[in-house]
């Protein structure tokens, strides 16, 4: 007889109460006494569990494939992944129970596929699928190629329940960064949206040697019948999705259950030095430890805000092919809620699809919720064309400000202003909306300040990397002094290593400094095919060496100040550390979307490209030289040099006390998105790829320094 009782009910029942409602007890981080060693912090805990590390909801939930069971269930004709019919312009459901059937389907439909296809990859890879779940032998490797969309989804739930290991690809990597990660991993299968077929068809016969295992595409779109005969060509079986699910049907096949040890992805990272990325290998164990994160920090705000029994509506708009989509989807579907994906490609649908879905929570990147304080912004507190809701709203923000800064947890309730943030929230699709999520990059605290004030909504700022399998802290909801990542979760430890040649120590004033270290069931196991880089960053004890430069504060909340490796030296012998310069003026200046920091050895000051967003900079322009300039004219006129010293000095003067002389701009380039992913200079969460912006900017950055210092004669 089980200890634990495995009825679905009663787990459901474990996984709604891993928390209390009180989420101010897993809100701080606790040192524990002498974990210290010599050039090392001592180790941090969160306070809710200081006496161990939290790996599972409940014994029986140990992977994805078990979480994912339990909810079909529990939550069986609940609806689950939706997508929109635009013959109707409505988003059609199916239930978990209708997915589960597709996805056995799907899964004996592949191996179906791969058993009796024409075309063979190495007696290797073969001798996998043939054998697949009756020896120990590593899986083979399905890849995933398409935006976010429920056939996706239903194959990675196909892929975990049936033990195949997979990995994905995406648009940013370009093609031969995909054939780098095809022939390191010999996948044999893609399964991949149908614009993908004719470039993928053109890759295998780019590469036909490199590529010789990369036999099957599977399109989850109907397609040209003649791509069938154009993959024959390059030795690919072409498929339908449905025609997949259908060979599954006839022929079925029994599942192979993971253990967790199994490894369930390979994520591959595309990292700041425009090196071949590293795959992590993540495995079942890393990942339901990440849904342990996920719940106590989710549970309190929907228990709280009494969501209870009713649907909770998620909207996956995040790339599935990263693995803090991957972490939400997992957790949304633990605990049975209806999700939806985005209607297109094109992320500007991001609110025409979130007034459709209206999802309870949203998970989000700084860039979105930047762009959506800009328009709120020009619609409100900056909109002199309405004198009187301009009044409204800045009183409106002015006391939500006031009132939620007091205390952890503080609303700042206002039955007035609370129905004012309605209206805000109502016009936006965030009828539903209790809180949001934020990760990836950094985000100015005065971003989230404004944004909680008006939308009454809690905002919550983490961090956690690949290696991580996504988040491993994040802050209260209603942060009083927003700033922070949180403290570490319930299933992480970590402390910071000293490095004192960037000045950074272990008995720093306001606390420990250093190069961020975490260990835990949500860690990594290694990097695939890639010993030495595995050694670098995992050492004997388990410690993850994350590469960014950390502070813990007196609450044991961790704050990301800069990286290990991004320092340089100018003409007088200062050491600059680029990113923390970047994270400071952002965090300091609302008006900067992005910033490119650059320094040359033969100079003796900084220059920067830096983005800015047309809504708010009219407002300064209206401001501090009261004209009116249309969207088509703002960077002629921004990149005047009268105007770039005036707004050169707003951004030195908002970082006085945080940043030396030296490491203070002199001079910047103005555009409205100089970053993008297309020109590979950022990667996808939003990091500079420093060598590479350097050389796509040398240009530009020469110009800066043959124009000069806009503010030599200025005492920085």
């Amino acid at each position: 007889m089980s200890l634990y009782p495995n009825d679905p009910q009663h787990i459901e029942a474990i996984v709604s109460a891993v928390v209390t409602e009180d989420e101010s007890l897993i809100s701080y981080g606790i040192p524990l006494p002498n974990t210290d060693q010599p050039g090392y912090s001592n180790i941090y805990r969160n306070k809710y569990s200081p006496d161990k590390l939290l790996e599972t909801i409940h014994p029986s939930l140990d992977t994805f494939a078990a979480t994912f069971k339990h909810s079909v269930a529990a939550h069986g004709d609940k609806l689950c992944f939706g997508s929109l019919d635009p013959s109707t312009n409505t988003y059609q459901y199916e239930t978990y129970k209708q997915i589960d059937n597709r996805r056995k389907n799907f899964a004996a439909g592949m191996f179906y596929v791969l058993k009796n296809n024409k075309f063979q990859p190495s007696p290797e890879v073969q001798q996998k699928i043939q054998n697949h779940g009756k020896t120990d032998e590593e899986s083979f490797i399905v890849s995933l190629f398409s935006h976010n969309r429920k056939e996706w989804c239903i194959t990675d739930v196909a892929c975990s329940t049936y033990s195949i290991l997979n990995t994905a690809l995406y648009d940013t990597l370009g093609p031969k960064t995909s054939e780098y990660i095809l022939s390191t991993t010999k996948s044999p299968i893609i399964v991949c949206s149908g614009d993908k077929l004719r470039s993928l068809i053109d890759l295998k016969l780019t590469y036909p040697t490199e590529l010789v295992n990369l036999t099957t595409l599977v399109s989850m779109d109907d397609f040209d019948s003649s791509l069938i005969g154009e993959g024959e060509k390059a030795g690919l079986a072409v498929h339908a999705f449905h025609q997949v699910e259908i060979f599954g049907k006839i022929n079925p096949v029994d599942e192979v259950p993971p253990t967790p040890q199994t490894p369930y992805s390979i994520s591959f990272t595309s990292g700041t030095t425009g090196a071949n990325p590293k795959g992590v290998i993540l495995s079942h164990k890393n990942g339901v430890a990440s849904l342990v994160f996920c719940l106590t920090k989710n549970n309190s705000r929907y228990n709280q805000d009494k969501i209870g029994d009713n649907p909770t509506n998620y909207y996956s708009f995040l790339p599935l092919a990263h693995i803090y989509e991957r972490m939400n989807i997992n957790f949304a579907l633990l605990r049975g809620f209806k999700i939806g994906f985005p209607s297109t490609t094109n992320p500007a649908n991001f609110l025409t699809d979130v007034q459709v879905i209206k999802p309870h929570g949203l998970l989000l990147v700084p860039r979105v919720l930047t762009k959506i304080e800009s328009t709120l912004k020009s619609q409100t507190i900056h909109n002199s064309e309405k004198p009187v809701l301009q009044y409204l709203f800045k009183k409106l923000v002015d006391y939500k400000v006031k009132e939620q800064s007091k205390h952890d947890g503080a609303r700042g309730e206002s039955f007035f202003y609370d129905k004012l943030s309605g209206l805000i929230r109502k016009k936006l699709g965030f009828d539903n909306v209790i809180s949001i999520g934020c990760g990836s990059a950094p985000i100015s605290p005065d971003t989230i300040k404004f944004l909680k004030a008006i939308l009454s909504v809690g905002i919550s700022q983490g961090y956690g990397l690949t290696e991580s399998f996504a988040g491993i802290c994040s802050t209260p909801s209603f942060d009083s002094n927003p700033g922070s990542c949180g403290p570490p979760s319930v299933t992480c430890e970590v402390r910071v290593r000293e490095i004192p040649e960037m000045n950074y120590h272990i008995n720093d004033e306001g606390g420990p400094r250093g190069e961020l270290q975490l260990r835990g069931p949500q860690i990594f196991s290694g990097y695939y095919k890639n010993a030495e880089e595995t050694a670098k960053a995992l050492d004997k004890d388990g410690w993850f060496s994350t590469g960014d430069v950390a502070k813990i504060d007196e609450l044991g909340r961790i704050h990301i100040i800069d990286r290990v490796k991004n320092f340089f030296k100018l003409a007088q012998g200062e050491y600059i550390s680029p990113e923390k310069i970047e994270n400071i003026y952002l965090s300091c200046f609302p008006l900067l979307s992005q910033i490119f920091v650059h320094g040359d050895s033969l100079q003796t000051y900084l220059v920067a490209i830096v983005g800015i967003e047309p809504e708010s900079i009219k407002g300064w322009i209206k401001k501090n030289f009261g004209d009116s300039v249309n969207d088509k004219d703002i960077l002629d006129y921004m990149n005047n040099p009268k105007v770039k010293t005036v707004f050169v000095k707003a951004m030195n003067k908002s970082v006085d006390p945080l940043l030396h002389g030296f490491e203070k701009v002199h001079n910047v380039l103005f555009d409205f998105e100089p970053l993008k992913l297309s020109d590979d200079v950022i990667t996808p969460t939003m990091k500079v790829k420093r060598p590479i912006a350097k050389r796509f900017f040398s240009k530009q950055l020469e110009a800066l320094y043959e124009e000069g210092s806009l503010i030599r004669s200025e005492k920085l």
